[in-house]
C-alpha cells in the first residue's frame, strides 16, 4: 500500500510540473513590463515609432503620460488607426495617467482629440505576443 501511495504522489508532483511548465512557455506566470510610451517625453505629438525595437507580451502594461485636458487616449480599431478617427472607439481614457494591459494580439491608440492623431503622429499600434 505504502507504495500505491508514493506512485500516486510522484505522478501527482510530475502533473504539476508539467502544467507549470506550459504556463511558464505560455508565458502566463512570466513577469509583466510596464512601458511608458514615448519613455519620458510622454504621450505626445511624434510618438508613432516609439514601439519600434520593442517587444511586447500579454500582460505587459502601458501606462500613457500625458497633460490632462489637452490629451487623451483612444483604443480603436485599424481602420480608426488608419483614419486617426475616433467614432468608433473600442474605449477612451482622460485621466493623463492611464494603464493598459496588454491582451495577446494588435493594439491600436490614437489620440482623439483635434488633428492630434493626424497632424502630430499621435497615434501608435503594437503587437503583443
Amino acid at each position: 500500500m505504502a507504495q500505491g501511495k508514493g506512485g500516486a504522489t510522484q505522478a501527482s508532483l510530475a502533473i504539476g510540473l508539467m502544467i507549470l511548465a506550459l504556463l511558464l512557455l505560455n508565458g502566463e506566470l512570466a513577469k509583466s513590463e510596464k512601458f511608458t510610451v514615448g519613455d519620458h517625453h510622454g504621450w505626445g505629438f511624434n510618438v508613432k515609432n516609439w514601439p519600434k525595437d520593442k517587444t511586447f507580451h500579454a500582460g505587459d502594461i502601458l501606462e500613457f503620460k500625458y497633460q490632462k485636458g489637452y490629451h487623451n487616449v483612444v483604443k480603436v480599431d485599424s481602420n480608426g488607426y488608419a483614419d486617426c478617427k475616433s467614432d468608433n472607439a473600442i474605449s477612451t481614457l482622460e485621466s493623463g495617467n492611464d494603464n493598459i494591459t496588454l491582451a495577446r494580439g494588435t493594439h491600436y491608440f490614437i489620440c482623439g482629440i483635434a488633428c492630434h492623431c493626424w497632424f502630430g503622429n499621435m497615434k501608435i499600434n503594437v503587437t503583443a505576443l
